[in-house]
């Protein structure tokens, strides 16, 4: 089961989503909740597989909430708005969100995103995309003379969404020898997350 925590400060949201997700049949809302500070300490208290959150919200903000939730637990934060400010995307991504949506999607794209971010890849959507990928392209050159020549194929594949599952088979080796190296790279490349590794693979920026 996914557990799923809920975050946005409507009612109306919470309520729908709530509804959506009760019926896939792999998940479990955990809860719905419409301050971000709850969502921390939920994070850190019980077992989260998954946050849909909010990114403007009194008191804590989306932006805030994605860095405590993804420091402070296993959490991956998916976040979903309405506001597609490039300052904001940029913000959430370095402070290790999975996945960008607008609320302006399908229910089934937000599901199966969901599904995506459970299972380590990262989500975003045409029209997020094509606000980050400018950037991508003004970036300088990535230094990667310290990872391994496996540790730089790892790298690559986690900047392709693949899971650790997938590198593992596309290598042949174990996940265990996969997550081992994962967390090397973040080593060497003085970073915490995932999402901060193809960061980096693509744009050369910690």
């Amino acid at each position: 089961m996914i557990k799923v925590l809920i975050v946005d400060d409507n009612t109306f949201i919470t309520d729908g989503l709530s509804l959506i997700l009760k019926n896939e049949t792999d998940f479990s809302v955990i809860a719905a909740v419409n301050q971000a500070k709850t969502a921390i300490k939920i994070c850190q208290q019980q077992e989260i597989d998954v946050v849909l959150l909010d990114i403007r919200m009194p008191e804590v903000d989306g932006v805030a909430a994605t860095r405590e939730i993804t420091s402070s637990s296993a959490a991956k934060v998916l976040i979903l708005t309405t506001f597609d400010d490039d300052q904001e995307i940029h913000q959430v991504l370095e402070n290790g969100a999975s996945g960008y949506l607008l609320k302006n999607v399908p229910a089934k794209q937000i599901v199966a995103a969901i599904r995506n971010v459970a299972t380590g890849n990262f989500v975003a959507q045409q029209d997020i995309w094509q606000k980050i990928k400018p950037q991508l392209g003004q970036s300088a050159t990535t230094d990667l003379t310290m990872l391994t020549h496996r540790e730089q194929t790892i790298l690559a594949a986690i900047a392709a969404g693949l899971t650790n599952r997938q590198i593992a088979k596309q290598l042949f080796i174990s996940e265990g020898t996969v997550n081992n190296n994962i967390s090397s790279i973040l080593h060497k490349l003085e970073l915490k997350h995932r999402t901060q590794l193809a960061i980096y693979y693509l744009t050369g920026q910690r």
